[in-house]
């Protein structure tokens, strides 16, 4: 999704019309309606320091606009979280189960065939990176809780677009941390 698609996605998610956010952001009531559709039709691109003041009039992290660190883990799951919101269920999170012993064979994961799978196989990934693996299980667990109704779909939505600040273990990431000392 282009900085456009997000600040359109999230602005009506917000209930907002795009006077009110340009407005809110601090352009003049004549034409802040102009600025925004301009913006969210990639016309122009908003710099750094307006992103910022849409990200705080809607209420998110900034970083669902531009990265601080490109390839750091929170920059990763943003990009597993946009495309999840651009392509719902594109990302299919599942649990593995340990099988205790080792197989003399490469490692291959086994998974019951119903209707739900892809003709072909899927292509199981695993991260040795200890942040993205606690990331992609708080992720997992969010996505359980939506296909159970434990949550909706603006929870689920909400949750992502203000983690790791949502993170369950209490934790924020040392990124945010320094966001925050710098805001």
């Amino acid at each position: 999704m282009t900085v456009g698609d997000k600040i359109k996605k999230i602005r009506t998610f917000r209930g907002m019309t795009q006077k009110e956010l340009g407005i809110a952001i601090g352009f003049e009531e004549k034409g802040a309606d102009n600025r925004i559709a301009q913006y969210e039709t990639n016309y122009r691109v908003p710099k750094r320091e307006l992103l910022d003041k849409i990200a705080e009039a809607l209420r998110v992290d900034r970083q669902n606009f531009y990265t601080i660190r490109p390839g750091c883990a929170e920059d990763f799951m943003r990009t597993f979280f946009w495309l999840d919101e651009d392509s719902p269920g594109s990302i299919c999170l599942f649990p593995l189960v340990r099988v205790p012993g080792k197989i003399k064979e490469e490692t291959v994961v086994q998974y019951n065939d119903s209707y739900d799978w892809p003709a072909q196989p899927p292509v199981g990934i695993y991260f040795n990176y200890g942040l993205v693996d606690e990331f992609m299980h708080e992720w997992l667990l969010r996505q359980q809780e939506l296909h159970a109704g434990e949550i909706t779909r603006d929870e689920y939505f909400e949750w992502k677009l203000n983690w790791p600040r949502t993170c369950d273990d209490g934790k924020e990431s040392q990124y945010y941390v320094t966001w925050r000392k710098n805001k």
